[in-house]
């Protein structure tokens, strides 16, 4: 293995595990958070809750995204970051600045559309959150570009554990559904002052870096961006709109908030890639960076078998977690799991194309879903409910992923492993088998979901998936670590 090579991929792995582990903090704070609500709001009260934060959730994520890739990339490749972080810092406080003026403004009119006149107030309030959470996650950005991976992820960790906190104290204290949603707003403000205790961009200084720069290649980013965050959350909104009631939105949303796992690899591994991809191919190296590209599709094939895992479980799952109520939900998780895998792999290819200078590609590439599955949505759910709207998502998710891979394809003729997709289609199948038929009772559950994602690895190993060079490579790569936290722990 490359020496360069060795150094790149330890780099991009021990920064991938670290914010994997602070993103993955989302799944059980966000299923305690949920598991509270629903018991705290009841069906109906937790779809209203579900449907607001939803829709400021693609609010948030569409103005990020925007910046995220091009701020990565400008600042990776900058000698000073400052002038860089300034800009980026007032470009994300003006436009969600205004995204908040306009939620504040069409409240009204959006209540009325999804026929629930409560959220109006809700959406008010939870507009607080856009400008806070923005300004957090560009510092944010600013950390992965730097190289300071430790210190994202403790910014990212604290503000799921503030979230958790605050969501349930405020609740306890009788303010029912204001309290979660200013729970929200308290836990951006938490993950701002962390990221401000390591890195200070300023808005008073001047910046040379200018605007336009950014703006010219975030700008399809942007529509990108646009047409994934309203593709992602549309088939929610479908359900409501189409004959749905809020009970209907709540057992959606509890599905789409266990099926969150391929997301947040994504939103770990997606970010670094770009930035190594970037640093590797601005020092001519193309064919350690096809190598890489080839590596980060692959990782998101050997992860179905988690998701068949998921599908197969997924009565288990919804039983022990929101009980016997929400049984409902299982059929929807066991399709958008798979959907959401889909994405992950859309994520990784267009950081992939947008590395490359290939920006327009990404919104060229998935421009067509949301208008395709509108249709698909208008047909199916008023048929088959909210099982058609999952069964959209997914269809047209793994319609874009094939896409975008094939775009990679014909621009550096790297496509995921052929045997690893074998690999990954047995081993799935095997998996799914023994979580159908594998019952088990409450919380026996846990054991039966631990035994059998340790058999995923295993599995791939007996089947040769490892080569020799890679099984030298991890075992080094733990070796390292463990050793760094030996000297680290003892005492001088």
């Amino acid at each position: 293995m490359h020496p360069v090579s060795t150094k790149s991929g330890r780099h991009i792995l021990g920064g991938t595990i670290q914010l994997f582990l602070a993103e993955a903090l989302l799944l059980p704070t966000g299923l305690l958070t949920a598991v509270f609500l629903t018991r705290q709001f009841g069906l109906e009260g937790y779809g209203l809750y579900t449907l607001v934060a939803t829709l400021v959730a693609w609010v948030q994520w569409s103005i990020t995204s925007v910046f995220t890739r091009a701020t990565i990339k400008f600042v990776g490749e900058a000698e000073d970051w400052r002038p860089v972080g300034t800009t980026v810092l007032w470009l994300h406080l003006v436009v969600s600045s205004i995204a908040m003026l306009l939620v504040w403004l069409f409240a009204s009119p959006v209540a009325k559309i999804l026929g629930e006149p409560a959220i109006a107030a809700y959406l008010r309030l939870f507009a607080l959150d856009i400008p806070v959470f923005c300004l957090a996650y560009a510092h944010r950005s600013i950390l992965v570009g730097v190289g300071a991976f430790s210190q994202r992820a403790f910014a990212t960790a604290g503000r799921w554990l503030a979230r958790l906190f605050l969501i349930v104290v405020l609740v306890e204290m009788g303010l029912s559904v204001p309290g979660a949603i200013l729970g929200n707003v308290g836990a951006s403000l938490v993950e701002l002052a962390i990221c401000r205790c390591y890195i200070r961009p300023s808005l008073s200084a001047k910046s040379s870096f200018p605007a336009r720069q950014l703006w010219n290649y975030a700008l399809p980013l942007f529509l990108f961006a646009l047409s994934m965050r309203f593709y992602e959350k549309l088939d929610l909104f479908a359900v409501t709109i189409l004959g749905g009631t809020a009970t209907q939105a709540g057992l959606y949303g509890a599905a789409q908030n266990l099926s969150l796992i391929p997301s947040i690899f994504a939103v770990s591994f997606s970010p670094l890639l770009l930035s190594t991809l970037s640093r590797t191919l601005s020092t001519g190296d193309r064919d350690l960076a096809k190598s890489i590209s080839r590596n980060a599709m692959r990782a998101v094939v050997v992860m179905l078998p988690l998701a068949a895992m998921t599908a197969g479980a997924s009565p288990e799952i919804i039983r022990l977690l929101f009980g016997t109520k929400f049984m409902p939900s299982a059929p929807i998780l066991s399709l958008l799991i798979f959907g959401t895998l889909a994405l992950a792999m859309v994520s990784v290819t267009t950081a992939i194309l947008t590395a490359a200078g290939k920006p327009n590609w990404t919104f060229a590439l998935t421009a067509p879903l949301v208008p395709i599955a509108s249709i698909g949505y208008l047909l199916l759910v008023p048929r088959l409910g909210h099982i058609g709207a999952s069964l959209v998502f997914t269809l047209f998710a793994v319609t874009g992923s094939l896409a975008t891979v094939m775009a990679v394809y014909c621009l550096w003729q790297v496509l995921p492993p052929a045997k690893t997709l074998c690999r990954s289609t047995l081993i799935s199948g095997l998996i799914y088998a023994l979580a159908i038929y594998w019952d088990t009772p409450d919380w026996f559950l846990l054991l039966k979901l631990l035994l059998t994602t340790l058999l995923v690895p295993l599995s791939f190993f007996l089947l040769g998936e490892l080569s020799t060079n890679e099984i030298v490579f991890v075992r080094s790569f733990v070796l390292s670590n463990t050793v760094q936290k030996y000297k680290k722990s003892k005492p001088h």
